[in-house]
């Protein structure tokens, strides 16, 4: 097996832009995978294919047929897949109520079925290979929720459930299933928020209505002020990279502000899981 082939949702911004290019500059063979490459998103798809070791391909991750044709047709020219980071999403915040339906289907779509549908494809190889790694973005979201975020920390709670199983399913076949867990970092996805489109709910909820504004002004004076560097995400992504497969672990905390107590949670659920497994009949599993 030659250079390892990396291939990445959601590169046209913020940290799959970020990894796609670290990747490339470790000598992976990357695939970037971006969605409208010929129309908005035309200007990073093409600086990103002018980079040597980035191939860059058309992928919207809510057409199924569109990410099994794409995931095929990788593995066709290279014959491995090594590595697949699931990034691709959005943010969504502001009152709950205010989501309809429909908001939550699209949500979900990209953020838990968009992966899934990506993992589902990359895995017949990986088991195939006796070896693989799939990365899965999630938050520090997707282990407490914070009020007027639910939907998209909904979302990452999702992730995070699918990933854990498939952590332990997998392992013993040689793949690794891993989440990084990044805090918050000034990256494009706070200028791609959805907010719930019922909008005849606001006026009951009074002054209520106008804390989610005063969050997006505090967290835009937190970055100011502490300046955290979305690089150390990629950075994350390419550590767990280089860790031996079956050594990797299942969270990775990224948080230069608040990273603490998700680690201190991280921790003790990890410790009354294993219990979990060990009272049914699971613990070979923990090995």
């Amino acid at each position: 097996m030659g250079k390892k082939v990396v291939l990445i949702t959601g590169t046209n911004s913020g940290f799959g832009y970020l990894l796609a290019k670290s990747a490339a500059s470790k000598g992976y063979i990357v695939y970037a995978t971006i969605r409208d490459t010929n129309g908005r998103n035309a200007d990073r798809a093409n600086e990103l294919a002018a980079i040597d070791n980035i191939n860059v391909l058309e992928l919207d991750v809510t057409d199924g047929d569109t990410v099994k044709s794409v995931v095929a047709g990788v593995i066709d020219k290279e014959g491995q897949l090594d590595v697949v980071v699931n990034n691709a999403g959005f943010y969504g915040g502001g009152l709950t109520e205010a989501f309809s339906v429909d908001d939550l289907e699209k949500m979900f779509d990209v953020n838990v079925k968009g992966t899934w549908r990506v993992t589902k494809a990359s895995l017949p190889q990986m088991r195939k290979q006796g070896s693989g790694l799939i990365v899965n973005i999630s938050s520090g979201l997707g282990r407490f929720s914070a009020p007027f975020m639910t939907v998209y920390n909904s979302t990452k709670f999702a992730v995070e459930g699918l990933t854990e199983g498939l952590h332990y399913e997998l392992r013993p076949l040689g793949v690794d299933v891993v989440l990084v867990q990044p805090g918050a970092f000034p990256t494009e996805i706070f200028g791609k928020v959805l907010y719930g489109s019922d909008q005849t709910v606001v006026d009951g909820y009074g002054d209520l209505a106008k804390v989610p504004e005063k969050i997006g002004e505090g967290m835009g004076q937190m970055f100011e002020t502490m300046k955290p560097n979305p690089q150390m995400v990629p950075d994350a992504v390419l550590k767990l990279i280089d860790i031996p497969k079956s050594k990797r672990p299942l969270r990775t905390v990224v948080d230069a502000i608040t990273g603490d107590f998700v680690e201190t949670a991280n921790k003790q659920v990890a410790e009354q899981h294993a219990n979990f497994l060990t009272a049914f009949g699971l613990k070979d599993f923990l090995q």
